[in-house]
Formats: structure tokens, C-alpha cells, sequence
């Protein structure tokens, strides 16, 4: 009996053997080559949950579509991952790591501040980035490989503040980070719209490590604001909620894309807190891939952990879905993996996604003129679609 045994595992193992070499397995034949594409997020640092999230996106679409078709031939398209720490002079190492691995264009990241330090290293190297969710001007300003496919902070901070004057809003308490380029950035665009309104502003900046915004709130209530606009990292905003829920706020707190997140909902759930964001995506707008995503996460404890514990979907993932296809569309056009050939078929390359189109306009950002503006269930812990608002 154990002459068979044995006799049955030595077979196991060499047509296991044979089936690799001959490229068997999950692999689904030969390709002609491998392509390698970039995702530059942060998996760690303030806005390490939300590059989490952005990432799941890419690597969803990466697991739905693993190759490309090149001029007739099937090429394996494989993620080369690193974490930029949500830091900006590791984000320069981080870029630089990529650029040695060979990709042929660079997907992200979540967070400004980081892809404008990085970019110039991809302009030194010619290699072509698509920003996913960073919506500061900067990131693609001078800069002729840099891309993206969001809308930018001039368009959403004039947003919000069309939001909060027509609901009532003339006096806004405004926080951002010193030094961080999106809070600072986006908080410059909706104090310049706010005050075109004839709106009244309170401006204050925190330092960098700050974990406590007792005085911030205190602020907002004493100068008798209206709302309070904070488009800060998650790891900030789940604090200010906190103490703006101990403190007894008493006005809507308003934020961008960043507070999109579950961190959020799970912060504010039970709260005596209100909680409105702009954002890419509503959930329920394509329920095909809200399906799909839901089920894969849920298939794989990791990928839940990466996106809070539960499947509620960020609009960044949806976003790095789609740029990993505008990625693929970029590749498909150029009929090359080389970089050069890549960064020349961007700026023609469309692509209709689960978040709309993606063309691309001046600069190298996308033509966007929509936001969607969702408001925190603090009973349920869940977003509920407000409206799909332009700029009139």
C-alpha cells in the first residue's frame, strides 16, 4: 500500500512538473511577453487606507482582464506595487524603484502632495503616470508625462461652495495641514469661490503629527460658523469627527474626495455629526462591477482587510479600475510596451469606465464637469446619494 502511495505522489509531481513547463496552470498558455505597470500608492501613513482602496480597484481589473493584446500578440500584464508611505521624500525613492523595475506606465497616486514630489522623477525618465485621484493642479502642471482622470480641486472647492451657500451657509470655518498640497490647495479654492458668494471665512491650519482638534472645533462654534470644511487625510478626519461629536459641532462638516471612505462612516456611525463629501463614483451606478468587486473582496480576507473590513465601495476603487483600463487602451494604441511609445498614445486615448468617460484635455487631465455629493447615514454607517452637481 505504501509502495502505491508513493508510486502516486511521484506521478503528482512530475505532471505537475510537465504541466508548468509546458505553461499550463492558471497561466492560460504562452505570451509573448509580460507588460509591467506601476501602481504608485500609499499603503501606509496618513492616507494609507484610501491608496489601499485605490489600489484594490487596479488590482480588481487586473485580476478581470490579466493580459493585453500588442499587435496580435497576447502579452501578462503584471502589477509592480509599492507604497509610498503617504510621504513625499519616500514617495521619490518609491518612484524611483519603479522606474528601475521597467514599467511602462505608473498608475497613481491617492494624494497630491506625493505625486507632484514624485514627478519628476517619471519626467526624468520618460515614463508616462496616470493620476487616479489627485486633484491638485500641480501634479500634472509642467509636467509632460504626467495624466490623470479626476476632476481637479478648482472644480470641486467651487463645488462645495456652491453646495454650502445654497444651503444656507454665509460664515465657513476652513482647516487644512500646513504644508499638505491637497488640503491647502482645496481649502484656496473653496475660500475663493465661498467669498465670491459673499461668503464670511475663518481660516486655520494644524501641524504635521497633530491628533488633537479640541481647539479647532472650539474655534468653529466660537466665531459662529456655519459649516465646518476640513478636507483632510482619514486618519485626521475619524479624529475631528470624534471631537466634533464630543464638542457638540452643530453645523454640517464638508470635505472632498478624501473622506469617501468607510474610516468615515464607521467614524461618524452613532454620532450626533453630519457628514457631506464630494466624490467620483456613487455606488449603484454600475451595478456590474459593484456586484463583481463586492464578491471578489469578499472572497479574499486581504482584500477585505484592505478596504476597511467591509465591502462598501470607495469611489477611488472605482477609479483605479478605470485608469488601469485607460492604461491597457494607452498600451493597445502605442502597440508597444516601451515607455516612449506609451507616453505618446495617452493624450488621443479614450475610455468609457464605470465613472464616466475619460478624455483627455488640457495639461493632460481629463475633461470632467460632474461631482457627486453624498451625505453620512449615522444610523446605518452607509452614504446616500444628495446630487450629480456642475458648476453653473
Amino acid at each position: 500500500m505504501k509502495k502505491k502511495i508513493a508510486l502516486l505522489l511521484a506521478l503528482v509531481m512530475i505532471f505537475s512538473v510537465f504541466a508548468v513547463g509546458c505553461g499550463g496552470g492558471d497561466e492560460g498558455g504562452d505570451y509573448a511577453g509580460t507588460v509591467k505597470i506601476g501602481v504608485f500608492e500609499p499603503a501606509s501613513g496618513d492616507n494609507g487606507a484610501g491608496g489601499k482602496q485605490e489600489t484594490l480597484g487596479i488590482q480588481y481589473a487586473n485580476y478581470m482582464t490579466p493580459e493585453v493584446e500588442i499587435n496580435g500578440e497576447l502579452y501578462k500584464v503584471e502589477l509592480e506595487i509599492v507604497d509610498n508611505e503617504s510621504d513625499n521624500a519616500k514617495g521619490i525613492t518609491a518612484a524611483s524603484n519603479l522606474v528601475s523595475s521597467g514599467v511602462s506606465v505608473v498608475l497613481g497616486s491617492y494624494g497630491s502632495a506625493v505625486s507632484i514630489a514624485a514627478g519628476e522623477v517619471f519626467k526624468e525618465a520618460g515614463v508616462p503616470a496616470i493620476g487616479v485621484t489627485c486633484t491638485n493642479p500641480q501634479v500634472t502642471a509642467g509636467n509632460d508625462v504626467y495624466f490623470r482622470i479626476c476632476f481637479l480641486d478648482p472644480f470641486q472647492g467651487t463645488v462645495l461652495a456652491n453646495y454650502a451657500w445654497e444651503n444656507g451657509a454665509t460664515k465657513a470655518y476652513c482647516l487644512s495641514k500646513l504644508g499638505d498640497d491637497y488640503s491647502v490647495g482645496l481649502v484656496n479654492y473653496f475660500v475663493q469661490a465661498f467669498k465670491a458668494l459673499g461668503g464670511e471665512v475663518v481660516e486655520e491650519q494644524f501641524p504635521n503629527q497633530n491628533a488633537d482638534f479640541t481647539s479647532y472645533v472650539a474655534n468653529a462654534k466660537s466665531n459662529g460658523c456655519d459649516v465646518f470644511f476640513a478636507p483632510v487625510s482619514t486618519e485626521a478626519a475619524a479624529l475631528i469627527i470624534d471631537q466634533a461629536a464630543a464638542q457638540d459641532l452643530g453645523m454640517p462638516m464638508l470635505a472632498g474626495d478624501t473622506w469617501d471612505s468607510n474610516v468615515i462612516t464607521g467614524a461618524a456611525q452613532g454620532k450626533d455629526v453630519e457628514v457631506v463629501v464630494t466624490t467620483f463614483y456613487q455606488e449603484g451606478g454600475n451595478p456590474e462591477f459593484d456586484n463583481g468587486i463586492k464578491a471578489w473582496m469578499e472572497a479574499d480576507s486581504k482584500m477585505l482587510e484592505n478596504n476597511g473590513g467591509n465591502t462598501d465601495l470607495a469611489a477611488v476603487t472605482a477609479m483605479g479600475y478605470d485608469a488601469y483600463y485607460v492604461a491597457l487602451e494607452a498600451i493597445k494604441t502605442a502597440g508597444s510596451t516601451d515607455v516612449a511609445d506609451v507616453l505618446a498614445a495617452i493624450p488621443d486615448t479614450t475610455y468609457e469606465g464605470v465613472c464616466g468617460q475619460v478624455v483627455f484635455g488640457e495639461n493632460g487631465d481629463a475633461v470632467r464637469d460632474t461631482a457627486y455629493v453624498k451625505k453620512c447615514n449615522t444610523e446605518t454607517g452607509a452614504w446616500e446619494f444628495v446630487a450629480a452637481q456642475s458648476i453653473k
